[in-house]
């Protein structure tokens, strides 16, 4: 496997072990009666994380190109929300997280 696609493995799998730990410090921090939506999150980050680490182990190219896609649509979604509720962190950190992911993920569909 060629160099790019070892960047955008690691770097998806980063975003969504992040993710994930985001989503479970929120469902941790979530009243008991109002963990629904937290409890969601956290299914939804785990299922991903799950995702993008085997993505290192299957070494598929479009495998890696399906679950990067994925992770750069969800912290693109989590910059938008960041936005709206007007919080710089959540704003910025999910957009550079989602500009990095897609600059690896286009290097290694070129590259491939």
């Amino acid at each position: 496997m060629p160099l790019a696609f070892w960047v955008c493995a690691a770097v998806t799998a980063i975003s969504a072990i992040v993710s994930l730990s985001y989503s479970i410090v929120g469902l941790v921090a979530a009243p008991e009666t109002d963990r629904t939506a937290s409890m969601y999150a956290s299914a939804r980050s785990a299922a991903l994380a799950v995702v993008a680490v085997a993505a290192v182990f299957v070494g598929s190219v479009p495998f890696l190109t399906a679950v990067a896609s994925a992770m750069v649509v969800v912290q693109a979604a989590d910059a938008v929300v960041g936005r709206r509720i007007r919080d710089r962190l959540k704003t910025i950190g999910p957009a550079t997280t989602a500009a990095a992911n897609l600059a690896a993920l286009i290097w290694m569909c070129t590259s491939a």
